[in-house]
């Protein structure tokens, strides 16, 4: 057996435990954080008509489309007196605060729970952008997506499309137990300095477009 074979071997063996893992720890955080999940809802709805959940198909893994799942942090409304808000206006007060605890992101347990989602892979984005995507952007689906992942813990929206998709396909390449504790870690830092991961202070990241990709 030669180091290549080997390699992809180990690979599998961690993705096939990657997988148990995501199992277990889903139904342990959904337990736990259940009381944090039911408060949420509740505050959602009592400030803002809609529902608490908000809903949208999003590819996974091998480009299969799935409905991912995340508690609603704007208004149903999208304009006023005639005029369309962005999405930094339909904010809500409870919105904002679920983004920057990244408690917006709790219901995605249950996308991993279904095998959907894992909590490390690059993020799942716009079913829209797989028309736009090169052979090599799309690389990126070669792997389950996550609820963070590479590009997040490396600048997430302040970097540009070109560079978020080069380090998706890095981790695609060099997946690994130690990569995922260090993105893990890098996360669980960045939410509790609210740095990057769900910063709700700035614009939301510019739609990806076919011209975005000639750039």
């Amino acid at each position: 057996m030669n180091n290549e074979q080997k390699g992809i071997l180990d690979k599998n063996s961690y993705l096939n435990l990657k997988r148990i893992t995501d199992l277990f720890f889903s139904i342990l955080l959904l337990i736990l954080v259940s009381p944090i999940m039911f408060l949420a809802c509740v505050a959602i709805k009592v400030e803002s008509n809609g529902p608490a959940i908000f809903k949208q198909q999003r590819p996974g893994k091998d480009a299969k489309v799935f409905r991912v799942f995340k508690f609603r942090t704007m208004r149903v409304e999208t304009e006023k007196d005639g005029k369309a808000l962005s999405d930094m206006e339909r904010m809500t007060r409870i919105g904002s605060l679920l983004r920057k605890t990244s408690i917006d992101e709790l219901p995605q347990l249950i996308n991993i729970l279904r095998g959907e989602m894992s909590f490390i892979g690059p993020r799942p984005l716009l079913v829209k952008y797989l028309e736009y995507y090169s052979e090599e952007q799309m690389r990126r689906h070669e792997v389950t997506p996550g609820i963070s992942g590479w590009a997040q813990v490396n600048g997430r929206n302040t970097i540009s499309w070109e560079e978020k998709f080069k380090f998706d396909n890095w981790y695609v390449d060099n997946i690994s137990l130690s990569l995922d504790l260090k993105i893990l870690w890098l996360t669980i830092y960045n939410v509790l300095k609210r740095k990057d991961i769900n910063n709700s202070q700035g614009d939301t990241m510019p739609y990806f477009t076919r011209d975005t990709n000639k750039n």
